[in-house]
């Protein structure tokens, strides 16, 4: 497909749900590969906008909010600034970071859903959901935990199973129960409002599949997925009291789903952004709305649907907005060969991490970056971390910057010396970082930021080689007279402007010697090198770039001035040498080890500990369950099922009855034949890969999450009662 010319770039990062902070897979996920790209932008000095905010209508919030006893808006108030913080603290450079709680937001969602109803974009559907009984209410997808049908993993939200990927409903999972009061959830008629995917899928076709597949291929793959099969319509609308109440008569108690509410933030925060500096941003219109805007989504995996299929089918419908021209998905980041997870607080949060790692934002961002997880889910290591700081940003690219830096200080009293005539070896460095600004642009350009990254550090290693060859230190030990820096008088205080002067007048000690014109040829083409470090580690590495331009007096630059051989001219006076990273000891490593092995031991000990009584029922609710005997007839495992097992009972009244358990990983099925076992009888049928299953089998859950099947001391006859 061929590309437009575009005047402006729109780019989003995924608003995080304020129930929490910020930690790294967030920062390698999404937020870091974002503001590498939008820095790249600003130095090319195109127009772009980078649009964040904090999603503050998740159910987690609620779910955070009913845990410690305060209100949604206390949880989200306190969350939005520590993630806002966290954010600043790392450089990561949003133009405008809001909330989807303003009253802009809410005005914006609101009337965009309008326009969808008025118009008959929406269909409203009465529909059988799950509802507690217990708590009185309907359960959001993420109120619902239960057993994903795909992969069988039994920690699936109802929403979507984080394991596998599957898009889901709640009505989907196997053995679903609620996350408010534990208990299995029923169903209940509820009326809610759908958007018609299922109409724009030959649509969504043509715009994916055909005209962008230069799209990642865990992105086009996932796509391609979802498409090929028949889209069904998915629910705008929620039972819940936390939200942007549904603008419709008749939508009490309603607000809108969070995944059409968030994404709506990215508009809305734009609209609020240019509200505020009109003269500088211009309208919102401009960055949603006109063709030559580009539009790039900067997301972790378990968003794609929403960003590739559910949000373009809102703007299709709602018409005039532009479609995005890229979704550069990360797959997930493991920390220590473990999945990240903040209920476990196996993570490391970024502000912790500044108080263990004060100053070293740009450390964990080129850790990060160095092992993105662009294609595939990838590893975080605190021996890594240490190993990547001293021997590359340390021994690499701090080395060779001080050196040159250092040098010059010495022999030329912090001068730009004047270059002379090039050897071979002078050509061959410069040659070797001519062309370093197509290279670098080729991958930031297809988001291939973890191989640009390493380009600009390949700029260190050349010019490592090129002044470990030349040896300067050495060659200086044959200019004679040249125990004292050219460019210092007996008071060793000069001015800038004398300095320059007084390197042009000491010309002729740099005439007397070859060794000496050849050391000030080799630390020109080094600073040169210096001077291409600060301009290429720039949208890497933000904040050191800025320390090393300030040593360089290099106040004003952009990203054209890349690969060239003058950024720094003869006779520039630079700035006092510091050292741009230290190494991290030992210590400070086994400290980050030490903290995780306690919450891996605290996550242990949690293990094995008895979970909470639940709240108590009435001896008449008891009656209500009609617990049996019934004895093992056959048991098998269900086709297609990594954790069902069939078993086919005697249940005393002459007819045999199934029932479908999720223990297969713990029995096999021959082993259960001819036992007697306890299961509820009078539970509702339900189906689950096909088969109909009559009630329940009863099992105690261990500590370690293992099932036993419950059973009688003696021998019991089947379908005699238990109370």
């Amino acid at each position: 497909m061929e590309k437009k010319d575009y005047k402006r770039t729109t780019v989003t990062a995924a608003l995080p749900y304020a129930n929490g902070g910020v930690h790294i897979g967030h920062l390698a996920g999404v937020y870091v590969p974002a503001d590498i790209y939008v820095r790249y932008l600003r130095l090319q000095k195109k127009p772009v906008m980078f649009v964040g905010g904090s999603d503050e209508h998740g159910v987690p919030i609620t779910i955070r909010a009913r845990k410690e006893g305060i209100t949604p808006q206390d949880v989200v108030n306190r969350y939005h600034q520590m993630i806002r913080t966290s954010f600043e603290d790392f450089g990561i450079s949003f133009d405008v970071y809001s909330r989807t709680t303003s009253k802009t937001h809410h005005q914006f969602a609101s009337d965009f859903f309008r326009k969808l109803y008025d118009e008959g974009k929406l269909v409203e559907e009465t529909t059988t959901q799950l509802y507690d009984e217990e708590a009185k209410q309907f359960l959001a997808d993420r109120y619902v935990t239960g057993e994903c049908p795909y992969c069988h993993n039994e920690g699936a939200y109802g929403d979507q199973c984080e394991k596998c990927g599957h898009d889901l409903s709640p009505t989907e999972l196997i053995n679903p129960k609620s996350t408010i009061s534990g208990s299995t959830p029923v169903m209940k008629e509820t009326k809610n409002w759908y958007l018609p995917l299922n109409l724009y899928q030959d649509w969504l076709k043509q715009w994916i599949l055909e005209e962008h597949k230069e799209w990642r291929p865990n992105v086009y793959g996932q796509c391609k997925s979802w498409l090929e099969m028949d889209l069904q319509p998915r629910a705008m609308t929620r039972d819940l009291d936390w939200g942007i109440p549904v603008p419709v008569e008749g939508a009490d108690g309603k607000v809108l789903y969070v995944w059409f509410d968030a994404p709506i933030g990215y508009i809305s925060n734009t609209k609020e952004l240019c509200e505020t500096d009109p003269q500088r941003w211009g309208s919102w219109q401009q960055w949603w709305q006109q063709e030559d805007t580009r539009l790039v989504h900067f997301i972790g995996k378990d968003n794609i649907v929403f960003h590739c299929i559910i949000f373009p089918v809102m703007m299709k419908a709602h018409g005039g907005y532009i479609m995005p021209d890229n979704v550069p998905a990360n797959e997930f980041l493991n920390l220590e060969d473990d999945k990240i997870s903040t209920s476990r607080n196996w993570a490391v949060w970024l502000h912790e991490y500044l108080v263990d790692f004060p100053g070293k934002q740009d450390v964990l961002r080129y850790v990060l970056t160095a092992n993105a997880p662009e294609t595939k889910d990838n590893n975080f290591t605190w021996k890594d971390f240490q190993e990547r700081n001293n021997s590359e940003l340390v021994a690499i690219y701090g080395n060779f910057v001080n050196r040159a830096l250092q040098l010059t200080k010495k022999y030329f009293g912090g001068v730009v010396p004047a270059c002379g005539e090039l050897t071979d070896a002078d050509r061959q460095a410069v040659e070797e970082f001519k062309d370093v600004k197509v290279r670098m642009e080729q991958l930031l350009d297809q988001f291939k930021f973890r191989e640009a990254q390493k380009e600009a550090m390949n700029l260190a290693r050349i010019g490592n080689k090129y002044i470990t060859d030349g040896e300067p230190w050495k060659l200086w030990k044959a200019v004679e007279g040249a125990q004292e820096p050219v460019a210092r008088n007996d008071e060793g205080i000069l001015s800038a402007a004398q300095l320059k002067k007084q390197v042009r007048q000491n010309a002729d000690l740099t005439a007397q010697s070859e060794a000496a014109r050849r050391v000030a040829t080799i630390l020109y083409v080094s600073l040169q090198l210096v001077g291409n470090l600060a301009i290429a580690f720039e949208p890497f590495l933000p904040f050191s770039s800025n320390k090393l331009r300030k040593m360089l007096d290099m106040p004003t630059f952009d990203w054209q001035q890349l690969g060239q051989t003058d950024i720094l001219p003869e006779g520039k006076m630079l700035n006092e040498p510091q050292l741009l990273f230290e190494k991290i000891e030992d210590d400070a490593i086994q400290r980050q080890l030490d903290r995780l092995e306690r919450i891996k031991k605290e996550n242990q000990a949690a293990q094995h500990k008895a979970a909470p009584v639940k709240d108590s029922v009435s001896f008449e609710d008891f009656e209500k369950l009609d617990i049996r005997v019934g004895h093992v007839v056959n048991c098998e495992k269900v086709k297609k099922s990594k954790k069902l097992l069939q078993f086919t009972l005697d249940d005393g009244s002459g007819t045999p009855r199934t029932i479908l358990s999720g223990i297969a990983a713990y029995y096999e099925p021959e082993d259960l034949i001819g036992k007697d076992v306890l299961f509820i009888a009078n539970f509702p049928p339900r189906t689950m890969m096909g088969i109909e299953s009559q009630g329940m089998i009863l099992s105690a859950e261990n500590f370690d999450g293992s099932l036993s099947v419950t059973t009688t001391l003696r021998q019991v006859k089947p379908g005699s009662q238990v109370g």
